[in-house]
């Protein structure tokens, strides 16, 4: 299981938030426009509708691992595909125990990356902080706000 509820996820992975400005979308939209590490990221709001306003934020940015393999390069990239997706290259920066498999990636920003059951064993066993590794998500990519620009 990755969450219990948005609130739990965020109490656990609040010290992996990316440090960026958003930009919530009209009203009817569930997403937020992210803008952090050189990158504009859509997310799919988990905390609000509608709580967010546009500025300077803390957000935990989640995404589901749809492939992996470890990095000779040792330089951190990252690039969005499609509309919500993201493939690089980054550093574990940590391995969270407890709940869905994880890890904590430093690819221009902070990213949590989950692994599904079938993923879990050949992704994350035998990782550990400081190992690099080449990734992609899948969409959607999901948000979760630490902090909101004051009003």
């Amino acid at each position: 299981m990755i969450e219990l509820s948005p609130e739990e996820f965020t109490q656990r992975h609040r010290q992996y938030a990316a440090e960026g400005l958003i930009y919530p979308q009209t009203e009817g939209s569930p997403l937020l426009e992210f803008v952090a590490g050189g990158r504009v990221l859509y997310l799919l709001d988990r905390c609000g509708p509608y709580a967010a306003r546009p500025g300077a934020a803390r957000v935990i940015v989640n995404g589901m691992l749809s492939r992996w393999e470890r990095s000779q390069s040792e330089q951190e990239s990252l690039n969005v595909v499609g509309v919500s997706g993201l493939e690089g290259v980054g550093q574990v920066l940590e391995r969270p125990r407890g709940g869905a498999p994880t890890v904590v990636v430093q690819a221009r920003l902070k990213l949590v990356l989950n692994a599904d059951q079938t993923l879990a064993g050949q992704v994350l066993d035998g990782l550990n902080p400081g190992d690099w590794i080449r990734f992609a998500t899948e969409p959607l990519l999901h948000g979760f706000v630490i902090t909101l620009p004051s009003r």
